[in-house]
Protein backbone atom coordinates (compact mmCIF):
# COMPACT_ATOMS: atom_id res chain seq x y z
CA UNK A 1 0.00 0.00 0.00
CA UNK A 2 2.61 2.47 1.36
CA UNK A 3 5.01 1.45 -2.07
CA UNK A 4 1.94 2.28 -4.27
CA UNK A 5 1.41 5.68 -2.44
CA UNK A 6 5.13 6.45 -3.13
CA UNK A 7 4.77 5.47 -6.77
CA UNK A 8 2.09 8.17 -7.45
CA UNK A 9 4.12 11.03 -4.93
CA UNK A 10 6.85 10.57 -7.70
CA UNK A 11 5.01 10.40 -11.06
CA UNK A 12 3.52 13.85 -9.31
CA UNK A 13 6.81 14.93 -8.87
CA UNK A 14 8.26 14.14 -12.20
CA UNK A 15 5.09 16.38 -14.02
CA UNK A 16 5.57 18.96 -11.57
CA UNK A 17 9.40 18.93 -13.29
CA UNK A 18 8.19 19.27 -17.00
CA UNK A 19 9.72 22.03 -19.19
CA UNK A 20 7.92 25.67 -18.96
CA UNK A 21 7.18 25.31 -22.24
CA UNK A 22 5.39 22.08 -22.83
CA UNK A 23 2.42 23.74 -21.88
CA UNK A 24 2.55 25.73 -25.35
CA UNK A 25 3.78 22.66 -26.90
CA UNK A 26 0.58 20.67 -26.27
CA UNK A 27 -1.23 23.92 -27.36
CA UNK A 28 0.55 23.42 -30.40
CA UNK A 29 -0.21 20.05 -31.08
CA UNK A 30 -3.84 20.97 -30.75
CA UNK A 31 -3.27 23.78 -33.47
CA UNK A 32 -1.64 21.92 -35.38
CA UNK A 33 -4.69 19.64 -36.46
CA UNK A 34 -6.18 22.91 -37.82
CA UNK A 35 -3.20 24.09 -39.63
CA UNK A 36 -3.90 22.37 -43.25
CA UNK A 37 -7.42 24.54 -43.46
CA UNK A 38 -5.54 27.42 -42.27
CA UNK A 39 -2.65 27.27 -44.85
CA UNK A 40 -5.10 26.67 -48.24
CA UNK A 41 -6.74 30.45 -46.76
CA UNK A 42 -3.22 32.05 -46.46
CA UNK A 43 -2.84 30.54 -50.00
CA UNK A 44 -5.93 31.58 -51.49
CA UNK A 45 -5.77 35.23 -49.81
CA UNK A 46 -1.93 35.54 -51.56
CA UNK A 47 -3.26 34.52 -54.97
CA UNK A 48 -5.93 36.78 -54.75
CA UNK A 49 -3.16 39.78 -53.74
CA UNK A 50 -0.94 38.41 -56.69
CA UNK A 51 -4.26 38.48 -59.26
CA UNK A 52 -4.68 42.19 -57.93
CA UNK A 53 -1.55 43.67 -58.33
CA UNK A 54 -0.55 41.88 -61.06
CA UNK A 55 -3.12 42.74 -63.06
CA UNK A 56 -2.35 46.65 -64.00
CA UNK A 57 0.66 45.18 -64.28
CA UNK A 58 -0.07 43.19 -67.38
CA UNK A 59 -2.07 45.89 -68.97
CA UNK A 60 0.98 48.27 -68.85
CA UNK A 61 2.99 45.84 -70.53
CA UNK A 62 0.30 44.35 -72.64
CA UNK A 63 -2.12 47.86 -73.69
CA UNK A 64 -4.14 45.95 -76.56
CA UNK A 65 -5.36 43.30 -74.30
CA UNK A 66 -7.39 45.98 -72.81
CA UNK A 67 -8.20 47.31 -76.45
CA UNK A 68 -9.67 43.76 -77.27
CA UNK A 69 -11.97 44.06 -74.28
CA UNK A 70 -13.67 47.09 -75.23
CA UNK A 71 -14.10 46.31 -78.61
CA UNK A 72 -14.76 42.93 -78.14
CA UNK A 73 -15.74 42.47 -81.48
CA UNK A 74 -14.24 38.74 -81.43
CA UNK A 75 -17.62 37.57 -80.06
CA UNK A 76 -19.16 37.22 -83.41
CA UNK A 77 -22.78 36.42 -81.67
CA UNK A 78 -25.31 35.65 -82.73
CA UNK A 79 -23.27 32.33 -83.98
CA UNK A 80 -24.63 30.60 -86.87
CA UNK A 81 -26.20 33.35 -88.72
CA UNK A 82 -25.61 34.17 -91.89
CA UNK A 83 -25.91 38.28 -92.33
CA UNK A 84 -25.65 38.05 -95.95
CA UNK A 85 -29.70 36.93 -95.81
CA UNK A 86 -31.31 39.56 -93.38
CA UNK A 87 -34.85 37.47 -94.23
CA UNK A 88 -34.10 34.77 -91.77
CA UNK A 89 -34.50 37.68 -89.42
CA UNK A 90 -37.62 38.62 -90.57
CA UNK A 91 -36.27 41.73 -92.18
CA UNK A 92 -37.84 40.55 -95.54
CA UNK A 93 -37.75 44.54 -97.11
CA UNK A 94 -33.50 44.70 -96.40
CA UNK A 95 -30.59 44.53 -98.67
CA UNK A 96 -27.30 43.07 -97.44
CA UNK A 97 -24.33 44.89 -99.07
CA UNK A 98 -20.80 45.46 -98.75
CA UNK A 99 -18.49 48.78 -98.97
CA UNK A 100 -14.90 49.17 -99.11
CA UNK A 101 -13.93 52.77 -97.45
CA UNK A 102 -9.90 51.99 -97.96
CA UNK A 103 -8.07 49.13 -99.94
CA UNK A 104 -8.39 45.82 -97.96
CA UNK A 105 -11.48 46.91 -95.59
CA UNK A 106 -15.19 45.80 -96.86
CA UNK A 107 -17.85 46.57 -94.78
CA UNK A 108 -21.08 44.75 -94.50
CA UNK A 109 -24.59 46.89 -93.87
CA UNK A 110 -27.99 46.36 -94.06
CA UNK A 111 -30.48 48.99 -95.82
CA UNK A 112 -33.92 48.58 -94.68
CA UNK A 113 -36.43 50.42 -96.21
CA UNK A 114 -39.88 51.71 -94.51
CA UNK A 115 -42.24 49.59 -93.69
CA UNK A 116 -44.62 51.11 -96.31
CA UNK A 117 -42.31 49.95 -99.46
CA UNK A 118 -42.43 45.96 -98.60
CA UNK A 119 -43.93 44.87 -101.46
CA UNK A 120 -42.03 47.11 -103.75
CA UNK A 121 -38.32 45.77 -102.02
CA UNK A 122 -39.60 41.87 -102.68
CA UNK A 123 -37.15 40.75 -105.05
CA UNK A 124 -35.83 44.57 -106.09
CA UNK A 125 -31.94 45.02 -106.27
CA UNK A 126 -29.14 46.98 -105.05
CA UNK A 127 -30.43 49.88 -107.75
CA UNK A 128 -34.12 49.89 -106.27
CA UNK A 129 -32.92 50.15 -102.70
CA UNK A 130 -30.27 52.81 -103.47
CA UNK A 131 -32.62 55.30 -105.40
CA UNK A 132 -35.18 55.10 -102.89
CA UNK A 133 -32.98 56.97 -100.23
CA UNK A 134 -34.09 59.99 -101.78
CA UNK A 135 -37.37 59.48 -101.77
CA UNK A 136 -38.12 62.21 -99.01
CA UNK A 137 -38.02 59.54 -95.83
CA UNK A 138 -35.27 60.41 -92.91
CA UNK A 139 -32.70 58.24 -93.24
CA UNK A 140 -31.10 56.44 -89.82
CA UNK A 141 -27.47 55.64 -89.70
CA UNK A 142 -27.18 53.15 -86.86
CA UNK A 143 -23.90 52.56 -85.16
CA UNK A 144 -24.10 50.10 -83.14
CA UNK A 145 -22.58 49.47 -79.54
CA UNK A 146 -19.13 46.46 -78.80
CA UNK A 147 -19.85 42.73 -79.19
CA UNK A 148 -21.31 41.15 -81.90
CA UNK A 149 -23.09 42.06 -85.30
CA UNK A 150 -25.77 44.31 -86.22
CA UNK A 151 -27.70 40.45 -86.42
CA UNK A 152 -28.45 41.05 -82.60
CA UNK A 153 -31.31 41.11 -81.48
CA UNK A 154 -31.93 44.47 -80.23
CA UNK A 155 -30.21 45.87 -82.69
CA UNK A 156 -32.78 43.62 -85.17
CA UNK A 157 -35.80 44.93 -82.74
CA UNK A 158 -34.77 48.44 -83.16
CA UNK A 159 -34.79 48.35 -86.76
CA UNK A 160 -37.87 46.70 -87.34
CA UNK A 161 -39.75 49.75 -85.44
CA UNK A 162 -37.51 52.53 -86.94
CA UNK A 163 -38.88 50.81 -90.53
CA UNK A 164 -42.32 50.70 -89.55
CA UNK A 165 -42.23 54.58 -88.13
CA UNK A 166 -41.13 54.82 -91.72
CA UNK A 167 -37.48 55.54 -91.59
CA UNK A 168 -34.87 53.78 -93.84
CA UNK A 169 -32.47 52.37 -91.65
CA UNK A 170 -29.03 51.66 -92.52
CA UNK A 171 -27.22 49.37 -90.11
CA UNK A 172 -23.34 49.23 -89.58
CA UNK A 173 -20.51 46.31 -89.08
CA UNK A 174 -17.48 48.36 -88.21
CA UNK A 175 -14.23 46.98 -89.23
CA UNK A 176 -13.63 43.96 -87.54
CA UNK A 177 -17.45 43.01 -86.57
CA UNK A 178 -19.74 40.86 -88.07
CA UNK A 179 -18.75 39.78 -91.62
CA UNK A 180 -16.48 42.94 -91.94
CA UNK A 181 -12.73 42.71 -92.22
CA UNK A 182 -9.85 44.46 -90.86
CA UNK A 183 -9.25 45.66 -87.03
CA UNK A 184 -10.94 48.00 -85.03
CA UNK A 185 -9.83 51.29 -83.75
CA UNK A 186 -11.66 54.43 -82.96
CA UNK A 187 -10.12 56.61 -85.90
CA UNK A 188 -10.88 53.45 -87.70
CA UNK A 189 -14.59 52.86 -86.62
CA UNK A 190 -15.02 56.56 -87.08
CA UNK A 191 -14.47 56.46 -90.60
CA UNK A 192 -16.12 53.86 -91.64
CA UNK A 193 -19.21 55.67 -90.55
CA UNK A 194 -17.56 58.74 -92.70
CA UNK A 195 -17.70 56.78 -95.41
CA UNK A 196 -21.36 55.34 -95.04
CA UNK A 197 -22.19 58.81 -94.54
CA UNK A 198 -21.30 60.52 -97.39
CA UNK A 199 -22.33 57.27 -99.32
CA UNK A 200 -26.05 58.03 -98.42
CA UNK A 201 -25.58 61.80 -98.56
CA UNK A 202 -24.90 61.32 -102.37
CA UNK A 203 -28.08 59.53 -102.61
CA UNK A 204 -30.48 60.79 -100.35
CA UNK A 205 -31.26 63.98 -102.38
CA UNK A 206 -32.91 66.48 -99.74
CA UNK A 207 -33.76 63.63 -97.03
CA UNK A 208 -32.99 64.03 -93.73
CA UNK A 209 -29.68 61.95 -92.27
CA UNK A 210 -29.28 61.17 -88.59
CA UNK A 211 -26.75 59.28 -86.90
CA UNK A 212 -28.03 57.06 -84.15
CA UNK A 213 -25.41 55.74 -81.23
CA UNK A 214 -25.61 53.19 -78.84
CA UNK A 215 -22.88 52.99 -76.21
CA UNK A 216 -20.17 52.20 -78.13
CA UNK A 217 -21.40 53.69 -81.09
CA UNK A 218 -22.25 56.68 -79.56
CA UNK A 219 -18.26 58.13 -79.01
CA UNK A 220 -18.43 57.24 -83.20
CA UNK A 221 -21.21 59.22 -83.83
CA UNK A 222 -20.57 62.37 -82.06
CA UNK A 223 -16.76 61.58 -83.50
CA UNK A 224 -18.14 61.31 -87.53
CA UNK A 225 -20.57 64.04 -86.53
CA UNK A 226 -18.17 66.99 -85.41
CA UNK A 227 -15.60 65.82 -88.88
CA UNK A 228 -18.56 66.23 -90.93
CA UNK A 229 -19.67 70.16 -89.34
CA UNK A 230 -15.74 70.60 -90.23
CA UNK A 231 -15.39 69.53 -93.45
CA UNK A 232 -19.00 71.92 -93.93
CA UNK A 233 -17.36 74.23 -92.36
CA UNK A 234 -14.56 74.62 -94.44
CA UNK A 235 -16.51 73.98 -97.58
CA UNK A 236 -18.64 77.19 -96.73
CA UNK A 237 -15.54 79.21 -96.68
CA UNK A 238 -14.50 78.24 -100.23
CA UNK A 239 -18.04 78.87 -101.17
CA UNK A 240 -18.61 82.35 -99.19
CA UNK A 241 -15.41 83.51 -100.94
CA UNK A 242 -16.49 82.44 -104.52
CA UNK A 243 -20.59 83.91 -104.04
CA UNK A 244 -20.45 87.20 -102.31
CA UNK A 245 -24.07 86.95 -101.57
CA UNK A 246 -24.22 83.94 -99.64
CA UNK A 247 -22.70 83.80 -96.18
CA UNK A 248 -21.38 81.12 -94.62
CA UNK A 249 -24.52 80.37 -92.58
CA UNK A 250 -26.74 79.96 -95.36
CA UNK A 251 -24.52 77.29 -96.35
CA UNK A 252 -23.38 74.74 -93.38
CA UNK A 253 -26.42 73.44 -93.01
CA UNK A 254 -26.96 71.52 -96.50
CA UNK A 255 -24.04 69.30 -95.52
CA UNK A 256 -24.05 69.14 -91.69
CA UNK A 257 -25.44 65.86 -90.48
CA UNK A 258 -29.34 66.91 -89.72
CA UNK A 259 -29.58 64.94 -86.24
CA UNK A 260 -27.95 62.99 -83.57
CA UNK A 261 -29.56 60.36 -81.16
CA UNK A 262 -27.51 59.20 -78.23
CA UNK A 263 -28.42 56.06 -76.60
CA UNK A 264 -27.18 55.03 -73.14
CA UNK A 265 -24.05 57.44 -73.96
CA UNK A 266 -20.97 57.80 -71.98
CA UNK A 267 -18.64 60.92 -71.29
CA UNK A 268 -15.37 59.64 -72.74
CA UNK A 269 -13.87 55.94 -73.16
CA UNK A 270 -11.49 56.47 -70.08
CA UNK A 271 -14.11 56.97 -67.50
CA UNK A 272 -16.16 54.71 -68.90
CA UNK A 273 -13.63 52.02 -68.21
CA UNK A 274 -12.54 53.45 -64.75
CA UNK A 275 -16.60 52.97 -63.92
CA UNK A 276 -16.64 49.39 -64.51
CA UNK A 277 -16.73 47.70 -61.21
CA UNK A 278 -13.58 45.42 -61.95
CA UNK A 279 -12.17 49.28 -62.62
CA UNK A 280 -13.86 50.17 -59.15
CA UNK A 281 -11.81 47.55 -57.45
CA UNK A 282 -8.65 49.17 -58.05
CA UNK A 283 -9.27 52.74 -57.38
CA UNK A 284 -7.59 52.57 -53.69
CA UNK A 285 -4.73 51.21 -55.90
CA UNK A 286 -1.99 53.86 -55.84
CA UNK A 287 -1.20 55.30 -59.41
CA UNK A 288 -3.97 53.33 -61.08
CA UNK A 289 -5.54 56.58 -62.36
CA UNK A 290 -2.21 57.04 -64.49
CA UNK A 291 -2.31 53.35 -65.06
CA UNK A 292 -5.06 53.63 -66.59
CA UNK A 293 -4.32 57.28 -68.40
CA UNK A 294 -1.12 55.38 -69.86
CA UNK A 295 -3.05 52.38 -70.99
CA UNK A 296 -5.93 53.93 -72.67
CA UNK A 297 -3.32 56.27 -74.80
CA UNK A 298 -0.98 53.44 -75.31
CA UNK A 299 -4.52 52.30 -77.52
CA UNK A 300 -5.24 55.50 -78.93
CA UNK A 301 -8.90 55.26 -77.61
CA UNK A 302 -10.54 58.41 -76.52
CA UNK A 303 -14.15 58.82 -77.86
CA UNK A 304 -14.37 61.88 -76.00
CA UNK A 305 -18.57 62.31 -75.93
CA UNK A 306 -17.61 65.27 -73.35
CA UNK A 307 -15.44 67.50 -75.89
CA UNK A 308 -17.27 66.72 -78.98
CA UNK A 309 -20.74 68.00 -77.74
CA UNK A 310 -18.56 71.61 -76.95
CA UNK A 311 -18.23 71.76 -80.59
CA UNK A 312 -21.41 69.99 -82.29
CA UNK A 313 -23.95 72.18 -83.50
CA UNK A 314 -26.86 69.81 -84.86
CA UNK A 315 -29.97 68.67 -82.93
CA UNK A 316 -29.25 65.96 -80.19
CA UNK A 317 -31.51 63.37 -78.38
CA UNK A 318 -29.98 61.66 -75.51
CA UNK A 319 -31.77 58.52 -74.93
CA UNK A 320 -30.85 56.22 -71.42
CA UNK A 321 -32.11 54.17 -68.46
CA UNK A 322 -31.54 55.03 -65.24
CA UNK A 323 -30.88 51.22 -64.42
CA UNK A 324 -28.26 51.07 -67.05
CA UNK A 325 -25.76 48.67 -65.76
CA UNK A 326 -22.73 49.13 -68.49
CA UNK A 327 -23.09 53.03 -68.61
CA UNK A 328 -23.94 54.52 -65.18
CA UNK A 329 -26.96 57.39 -65.53
CA UNK A 330 -25.33 59.84 -64.32
CA UNK A 331 -23.08 59.95 -67.91
CA UNK A 332 -26.18 60.67 -69.66
CA UNK A 333 -27.03 63.19 -67.45
CA UNK A 334 -23.53 65.49 -67.38
CA UNK A 335 -23.83 65.47 -71.26
CA UNK A 336 -26.97 67.11 -71.69
CA UNK A 337 -25.93 69.33 -69.35
CA UNK A 338 -22.74 69.67 -71.49
CA UNK A 339 -24.92 70.09 -74.66
CA UNK A 340 -27.20 72.39 -73.14
CA UNK A 341 -24.47 74.49 -71.75
CA UNK A 342 -23.16 74.77 -75.46
CA UNK A 343 -26.00 75.38 -76.95
CA UNK A 344 -27.20 78.43 -74.61
CA UNK A 345 -23.83 80.00 -75.66
CA UNK A 346 -25.63 79.98 -78.86
CA UNK A 347 -29.45 80.74 -77.88
CA UNK A 348 -29.82 77.22 -79.37
CA UNK A 349 -31.56 75.16 -76.04
CA UNK A 350 -34.27 74.26 -78.17
CA UNK A 351 -31.97 71.97 -80.52
CA UNK A 352 -30.81 69.75 -77.05
CA UNK A 353 -33.50 66.76 -75.75
CA UNK A 354 -33.38 64.68 -73.25
CA UNK A 355 -35.64 61.30 -72.61
CA UNK A 356 -34.67 59.16 -69.21
CA UNK A 357 -36.30 56.10 -68.48
CA UNK A 358 -37.36 54.77 -65.05
CA UNK A 359 -35.11 52.44 -63.37
CA UNK A 360 -39.04 50.54 -62.88
CA UNK A 361 -39.47 49.97 -66.60
CA UNK A 362 -36.17 47.50 -66.42
CA UNK A 363 -34.87 48.86 -70.15
CA UNK A 364 -31.16 48.35 -68.45
CA UNK A 365 -28.61 49.10 -70.94
CA UNK A 366 -30.17 47.21 -74.61
CA UNK A 367 -33.84 47.52 -74.31
CA UNK A 368 -34.74 50.73 -74.46
CA UNK A 369 -36.20 49.56 -77.48
CA UNK A 370 -39.48 48.45 -75.84
CA UNK A 371 -40.61 51.64 -74.98
CA UNK A 372 -43.78 51.96 -76.52
CA UNK A 373 -43.41 55.65 -77.49
CA UNK A 374 -39.95 55.34 -79.05
CA UNK A 375 -41.08 56.20 -82.87
CA UNK A 376 -43.32 59.06 -81.70
CA UNK A 377 -40.54 60.44 -79.61
CA UNK A 378 -38.03 59.92 -82.85
CA UNK A 379 -40.33 61.62 -84.92
CA UNK A 380 -40.51 64.45 -83.13
CA UNK A 381 -37.19 64.78 -82.50
CA UNK A 382 -36.97 64.31 -86.45
CA UNK A 383 -39.59 67.14 -86.69
CA UNK A 384 -38.25 69.72 -84.74
CA UNK A 385 -35.75 70.56 -87.86
CA UNK A 386 -38.63 73.46 -88.57
CA UNK A 387 -40.65 72.42 -85.51
CA UNK A 388 -39.32 73.21 -82.61
CA UNK A 389 -40.34 70.73 -79.56
CA UNK A 390 -40.66 71.49 -76.06
CA UNK A 391 -36.92 70.94 -73.97
CA UNK A 392 -36.27 69.04 -72.53
CA UNK A 393 -38.43 65.60 -73.28
CA UNK A 394 -38.70 63.76 -70.14
CA UNK A 395 -40.40 60.15 -69.42
CA UNK A 396 -40.05 59.02 -65.83
CA UNK A 397 -42.83 56.38 -65.52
Amino acid sequence: MRQTVDTENETKTKDSKETPGSENKKSYCKLSQYSPGLSILKKAILLQCIVYISLPVILCLFPWILGQVVFSHWLRIPYLVDLASPAELSLNHTLNFYLSPEEGISLGVWHTVPDSQWEKAQGAGPEWYSETLGDGSPVIIYLHGNVGSRAINHRVELVKILSAAGYHVLSLDYRGYGDSSGEPSEVGLTSDALYLYQWVKTRSRTSQICLWGHSLGTGVATNAAVKIQEQAMELARERARDLRDVTQANLEPSYAVDGVILEAPYTNMEEEVASHPLSVMYQCLPGFESVLHHVMRSNNMVFANDENLKTLTTRILFLHAEDDNVVPFYMGQKLYQIALQARRQQYAEDQVHMVSYSGSLGYSHNYIYLDPNLASVVGRFLQSKNNNIDRPIVRKN
